[in-house]
């Protein structure tokens, strides 16, 4: 290689160079820049140059927590022309990522405007305005007390500090990435109560071991909480400087809908955005990796923080939906730890022990430096209230010396001559102002030098102790935990404690099945209007409850399976259709209804006129039968029930409507009751069944002014062991007295005889003088049981009365009555 260069003697010289030698000289000088100059923190303050000197510029411009913002551009300005002569971009990212709460820790800038996102990038420097905040003044504090060294900035015209004083250490609490030549460094950020609570153990025994020092550090505490799976790693990188661990989104499987269930993330691993994770979903559904997922939305706000909704589809095991997600998209990411980081003007790879013992070196070493220079202070103030004391004791005598002196320097020598003072002390005493010679003025200064001798006595003390100094250093870590710890956000989770198989390591076949289990079920529909699924296994029992809640009266009971439709029959004739799988489940041997969802909920009923008045299996043989109140009866072909949401089974008369729906096979019987009290039944054979838009056939002849209140199925099976309860509510006279509740009356179903259908019925009970009309009415398998509105039992009349008798007196009023929880399934599973 030929390398020309110019002098004034000749006008060209050609100098032979090794290009080798010069590429290697070259590339060391650069690497050497890249790493001491840009990438790599510094261990003492945990700082990059350009981020160490945009604190101590905004430091420089008072830019204080309590003071305006100013606009961002002018802060990159004067850093760029003062200390970092390079880009402006490269010195506004660092200035932004000091803004962001979700990159670090504690924020060292209070940002004002659009600094960003973990998707989106932040606004032009000319629109965003920044200040510094509370925890960056105190890495900056003190600058002016020589406890750093300072050096020339890059022209030589200014002096910028080598490194922050750092009242905390800031390279373990918020952290540190970068890229170098051949070296990188990405360390996690740390809760900073815990680590200052490390730093003073280890301050105050300075043998502590590794074990102990993680009691007060167990792990990372990351800006967006979250979680941290399997804490080996991070030992590893406690003990070494290099480990690793696994974050993961923090979650919760919840019902978004009544019968929908979902997946909400309210907190993301460190750096991940939610855009990220939807963008990720969305490859995998397509690409066939992720199954069950049905819809995502991402309803973070500023006031209600991070929320991402994974809505799943009915059918799908949400934990196992749950552990694709964390293994194909960021809900699971690994963190890898490598805490290099500039000491003694060299990188080396530190652990916990480390990096605390050099902060702690550092900071020792400035709390000394800073007592050095407040002790040198305040022996110079001591010196000059000395002489001035002196001077004041005499002022005659000082008034006469200076005004006999030909010229200042005359006095001065005077002065020193005449009272033995110092040329600062004589030259203090001709910058007196008169005004300082009253009598008050000598109290105050021997005060300020008693207070003097004070403050020297203890500084020479703390600085003749290394035990002083240390519990100085001490003491002051503590106030500044008292001032900016925050509670931990992320939670540390030793092993796979909340997924049983760990998602990155799972062996083939070992992941929960994805899909539910088409299993044999009981929906129960209870007084209150809650609904709740009863798995019964394999044998399809349900025995007696061993535990019972308040809600035991159940007006509908179907059997079916998980997978399987069931459908909501509303009071219009509407049948909702629903799977069983969405509803929350509970054990056969202990039901609570009060696990369950509102029904109306569940089926989407918005109406709050439109009642459900029957539950019934979708996609079975039997026909739906259908009452109404105006007498009208109709069944309805199964083949006829299609996947809608919603459909109608009837086309009702004006003023109709339905009071009971079930299924009903051809040699079941279909029970009505009317307000007058008369009860029919006859074979479900004689209704024959009909399409859907039919409006049914004549059910029971009804008296003028009466009209049907209860409607059942029966099945065959049933009928020998039913029950007929009847309750009559007093007249208009006696209700206006408030303390007659009615009666109430229980029979055996079959001392009703069949007849025909649309005659008349025979009667159910007899009124007595207070009562015209029956309340409720409810035909099925004994026993009974009777509840308020809120679920509460109620009792019923003690024995079986005559078919035609009168009821008994109720002690409390009865809005519903059902089967007892727990009782055989049969063909009737209609409602009250």
């Amino acid at each position: 290689m030929a390398k020309t260069t110019a002098s004034a003697s000749e006008v060209e010289r050609i100098e032979d160079v090794d290009v080798s030698q010069e590429m290697r000289g070259s590339f060391l000088e650069y690497a050497y820049s890249v790493i001491y100059s840009r990438a790599l923190p510094d261990a003492r303050d945990g700082l990059k140059p350009v981020q160490r000197r945009i604190l101590y510029q905004m430091t420089e411009m008072g830019l204080r927590p309590d003071r305006g913002h100013v606009k961002s551009a002018r802060v990159v300005g004067d850093v760029m022309g003062k200390l970092h002569p390079h880009g402006d971009t490269a010195i506004y990212d660092a200035l932004v990522r000091l803004a962001q709460p979700f990159t670090q820790r504690v924020p060292l800038v209070d940002g004002h405007g659009n600094f960003g996102s973990l998707d989106d990038g932040p606004a032009a420097p000319r629109y965003t305005e920044a200040r510094l905040t509370a925890a960056a003044l105190a890495l900056t504090e003190s600058l002016d007390e020589d406890v750093v060294d300072f050096v020339p900035n890059y022209d030589n015209s200014l002096q910028q500090p080598e490194v922050l004083p750092a009242a905390w250490p800031n390279l373990l609490v918020n952290g540190a990435s970068g890229i170098a030549v051949g070296m990188a460094t990405n360390m996690a950020p740390h809760n900073l109560g815990e680590v200052i609570s490390a730093a003073r153990h280890l301050l105050a025994n300075p043998e502590a071991t590794l074990d102990e020092l993680m009691r007060h550090v167990p792990g990372p505490d990351l800006p967006g909480g979250g979680r941290i799976i399997g804490l080996d790693g991070i030992r590893d990188a406690y003990s070494t400087g290099r480990g690793s661990f696994r974050m993961r989104a923090t979650v919760s499987i919840e019902n978004v809908t009544a019968r929908r269930k979902g997946i909400v993330v309210t907190e993301l691993p460190y750096l991940v955005g939610p855009e990220k994770v939807i963008d990720r979903i969305k490859q995998g559904v397509q690409s066939k990796k992720l199954a069950g997922i049905s819809a995502v939305q991402d309803l973070t706000d500023r006031k209600h923080g991070m929320k991402l909704v994974i809505e799943l589809k009915t059918g799908f095991v949400p934990e196992a939906v749950l552990e694709q997600l964390y293994r194909h998209t960021p809900l699971e990411e690994q963190f890898h730890i490598n805490n290099v980081a500039i000491v003694d003007e060299a990188p080396q790879t530190l652990g916990l022990r480390d990096l605390l013992d050099v902060y702690l070196r550092h900071r020792i070493s400035a709390v000394r430096r800073r007592s050095e220079f407040r002790l040198g202070k305040r022996r110079d103030r001591l010196h000059l209230v000395e002489g001035l004391l002196i001077a004041i004791l005499d002022i005659d005598e000082v008034i006469q010396i200076i005004r006999s002196s030909d010229d200042a320097e005359a006095a001065q020598d005077r002065l020193k001559l005449v009272f033995d003072l110092s040329d600062l002390q004589a030259e203090y005493i001709l910058e007196l102002r008169l005004r300082r010679l009253t009598k008050f003025s000598r109290i105050e200064l021997e005060a300020e030098a008693g207070r003097l001798r004070d403050e020297i006595a203890e500084l020479e003390a703390l600085l003749a102790s290394e035990r002083l100094l240390r519990e100085q250093v001490g003491a002051e870590l503590a106030d500044t935990a008292e001032r900016f710890a925050t509670p931990r956000r992320t939670m540390l989770i030793s092993g796979d404690a909340e997924v049983r198989a760990s998602p990155r390591t799972a062996k083939k076949g070992a992941e929960t099945a994805l899909q539910v289990p088409d299993a044999p079920t009981r929906v129960l529909l209870s007084a209150t209007g809650r609904i709740l699924r009863v798995d019964l296994g394999e044998d399809a029992s349900f025995a007696q409850p061993r535990r019972r809640s308040k809600h035991d009266a159940i007006l509908a009971d179907v059997a079916t399976t998980t997978l399987g439709a069931i459908g909501a029959v509303t009071n219009r004739g509407v049948v909702h259709r629903a799977t069983a799988v969405s509803l929350p489940s509970s054990p056969a041997a202990s039901v609570l209804m009060s696990a369950g969802v509102s029904a109306r909920e569940y089926f989407g009923i918005a109406d709050r006129s439109e009642r459900i008045v029957g539950l019934v299996p979708l996609g079975v043989d039997a026909p739906l039968a259908l009452g109404t109140r105006q007498g009208v009866v109709k069944r309805v072909n199964p083949v006829e029930w299609k996947n809608q949401h919603e459909l109608s089974a009837i086309a009702l008369k004006d003023g109709d409507e339905v009071v009971g729906a079930a299924r009903a096979d051809d040699d079941s019987e279909l029970v009505l009751v009317s307000s007058d009290a008369q009860l029919l039944h006859y074979s479900a054979g004689l209704v024959r069944p009909q399409g859907l838009a039919a409006g049914g056939m004549a059910g029971m002849k009804l008296s003028p002014g009466a009209q049907v209140i209860s409607f059942g199925v029966l099945a065959a099976e049933e009928a020998e062991r039913a029950v007929v309860v009847t309750i009559a509510e007093p007249g208009a006279d006696e209700a206006l007295f408030g303390d007659v509740l009615g009666s109430a009356k229980t029979s055996e179903f079959a001392l009703f005889p069949a007849k025909g259908r649309a005659t008349g019925g025979v009667r159910a009970q007899r009124f007595v003088r207070s009562e015209s009309r029956l309340a409720l009415a409810w035909v099925g398998p004994a026993p009974a049981r009777a509840s308020a509105k809120d679920g509460a039992i109620r009792s019923l009349p003690e024995g079986l009365a005559k078919r035609d008798a009168s009821g008994a007196q109720l002690e409390a009023a009865v809005d519903a009555v059902g089967r007892l929880m727990g009782d055989a399934p049969g063909a009737a599973d209609g409602a009250a």
